[in-house]
């Protein structure tokens, strides 16, 4: 089932046009990937998603209801939450605190201490550090917060914005581990990354992005197959 669909979107910065009619689809249950190079438009899409930016012209349906240019908040509140790139934990507050946050919208009190019981089972460094400052925390730990502070708005989809970036090769096997994890307990995900190795290897769907446009899509292991795609991707 079609749970979001970015339909021919054109977003500008001032005069510089940054996607150029991007079209995705991500059906419930999935983990959909966008790859590129930097600069090709990929966090962009998820920021217009998210409602930090406005689409000029173009659609975005989430279960068929055109969210396009909706305030960020109001999009938490329909079940979109985005982990930033670059992670933005509230450094001087606790894990504790940076987690309260996520729930923000809600008043659930009872589910809400559920699902932080949740993210520390999930995640038991957090569980470790609770009281510690966020920004005391290692660049994993910091990653692992803010997926933490993202999944306690109850999220439908996840939208997570180069979550291996800075991390060492045995942390990024983990976060996508968790990943996996994650998507396999009901949340489906819209991934952002550009190790594209790891990337199409736990998706479902991808979606090559080049200087604002949607340049291939289909399968993530046929896509990982492809020699384009390992040419200009893997390395091979």
């Amino acid at each position: 089932m079609e749970m979001l669909k970015v339909d021919n979107i054109n977003v500008y910065y001032g005069a510089i046009h940054a996607l150029k009619g991007i079209s995705v689809e991500v059906n419930q249950g999935e983990i959909v990937t966008l790859i590129g190079a930097n600069g090709a438009g990929k966090s962009t899409t998820l920021r217009t998603i998210s409602g930090l930016l406005k689409p000029k012209t173009g659609q975005i349906l989430f279960e068929g209801q055109n969210i396009a240019g909706t305030a960020a908040q109001n999009i938490v509140k329909l079940g979109i939450s985005q982990v930033p790139e670059g992670r933005r934990v509230f450094a001087h507050m606790t894990v504790l605190e940076n987690l309260d946050l996520g729930a923000y919208l809600r008043s659930d009190s009872k589910e809400i201490k559920a699902d932080m019981d949740k993210v520390f089972s999930r995640f038991p460094r957090l569980a470790e550090r609770r009281s510690q400052l966020a920004g005391t925390l290692s660049g994993g730990e910091q990653q692992m917060l803010a997926m933490g502070r993202a999944l306690m708005s109850r999220p439908r989809i996840l939208l997570l914005d180069e979550p291996s970036m800075g991390l060492a090769p045995l942390l990024v096997k983990e976060i996508f581990s968790i990943v996996k994890d994650i998507n396999e307990t009901g949340t489906t995900i819209l991934l952002v990354e550009q190790n594209a190795h790891m990337a199409l290897s736990i998706a479902n769907k991808a979606y090559v992005l080049e200087t604002g446009r949607v340049t291939l899509s289909g399968d993530a292991k046929e896509l990982a197959a492809s020699e384009e795609i390992r040419k200009a991707y893997l390395g091979g």
